[in-house]
């Protein structure tokens, strides 16, 4: 088999949201993931209810070693010598862990994967700024970057082939799966979900060829359009948002997925599809947002629905995420890249510009970020 270079990268970190592992770990969790909001455990107490209901453990974790262990093999099938490093912003191993895992492995540039396949400041800049930060923390960020290990970033990847293939794949499943359990394919509709954000988030998303809610409308045109077309008919879609936080006062981007089935209900709508596009794994959102909570809303309003799978490990997500590497590390050798993408909109920066998706539009973060134009933008 021909050996396919990496070169310059010597190691890929896989970097995740992360979750707890056990009933004691859920507070401590929600306690990172909240942190600076001032937000009382009692509170937390409250919003860990839906990871008592599955014993206190996130799904998250083992997909991720699922994951990480689906590139390895991939890598190795293609002849490519490289070590997956995982690490979350949220919990063990953190983001120092990876970086010290690094480390012994002699790693001078690695390569970073975020399991988030959308720009916006939560899928992409907090993650570079969480790197930074740990990296000033532990005495190893200079004026220029790392003083350790240096780091580069895969580009946001909702409009690679391999990502929209493999969430087609999952649909056209779903829609098997509607008619096995007695729905009719023909009259039903896609309802594509997400996780909401913050219509400032929103807002300051746009500083990259589109904003969140962009990106996502243009992969589920795709996404539905190939799926009818395997289908053999029309594929009607819609976007709606699960997992919104935050005050009520705060707008967050709706519909909610649960408002939106009460609405195709009252028009008259009996089968639905949902499909988890905004997520790569079946993790806490989608097994309580929608494999709880909205397949209970749609079973009260009568109507017959299944849940899609996500991108998961699905070989075509697997191999797009390797030729993704094999892309970046193209573009790190000053070579051209013809970078592939699906979809209306074009292939996003993988070094990103100053600004770029910050919390909110027009708001200076204050918090430098790697893997940019300008390190402290």
């Amino acid at each position: 088999m021909q050996d396919v270079s990496l070169t310059p990268y010597d190691a890929l970190l896989l970097y995740s949201f992360g979750g707890p592992n056990k009933p004691e770990d859920v507070v401590p969790f929600l306690r990172n993931v909240t942190a600076g909001k001032g937000i009382p455990d009692s509170r937390l107490e409250e919003v860990g209810e839906h990871y008592y209901g599955f014993g206190g453990k996130s799904p998250i974790n083992e997909q991720n070693l699922a994951l990480k262990a689906a590139l390895e093999a991939e890598l190795a099938r293609r002849g490519i010598e490289l070590p997956v490093v995982w690490g979350n912003r949220n919990w063990e191993p953190y983001t120092k862990d990876a970086v010290a895992e690094l480390e012994s492995l002699g790693a001078e540039r690695a390569v970073v994967l975020v399991t988030s396949a959308y720009s916006s400041y939560s899928g992409c800049r907090q993650y570079r700024e969480d790197l930074a930060v740990t990296l000033d923390g532990l005495g190893k960020l200079g004026p220029e970057g790392s003083t350790t290990v240096e780091f580069d970033k895969v580009r946001s990847y909702f409009n690679h082939p391999g990502f929209a293939r493999a969430n087609v794949d999952a649909v056209v499943e779903g829609f098997e799966a509607l008619a096995a359990k007695g729905g009719d394919p023909r009259a039903a509709r896609v309802v594509f979900v997400t996780h909401s954000i913050p219509t400032t988030m929103e807002a300051a998303s746009r500083i990259s060829h589109a904003t969140y809610s962009e990106q996502h409308l243009d992969l589920a045109g795709v996404v539905a359009a190939e799926a009818s077309q395997r289908l053999g008919f029309d594929v009607p879609w819609d976007l709606a948002y699960c997992s919104r936080s935050g005050p009520p006062s705060q707008p967050w981007l709706e519909p909610d997925v649960n408002d939106h089935l009460e609405k195709l209900a009252a028009e008259g709508l009996r089968d639905v599809v949902l499909s988890p596009i905004g997520f790569v794994s079946d993790h806490m959102e989608v097994a309580y947002d929608l494999d709880t909570e909205a397949m209970e809303t749609a079973g009260r309003l009568g109507m017959t629905a299944v849940r899609a799978g996500t991108v998961g490990t699905r070989a075509p997500f697997v191999q797009g995420l390797v030729d993704l590497l094999l892309e970046r590390a193209a573009i790190a050798r000053g070579e051209d890249v013809d970078e592939a993408t699906v979809g209306t909109l074009p292939a996003f920066r993988s070094v990103c510009a100053p600004g770029c998706c910050l919390r909110r539009d027009g708001e200076p973060s204050g918090v430098p970020a790697l893997c940019s134009v300008d390190l402290h933008s």
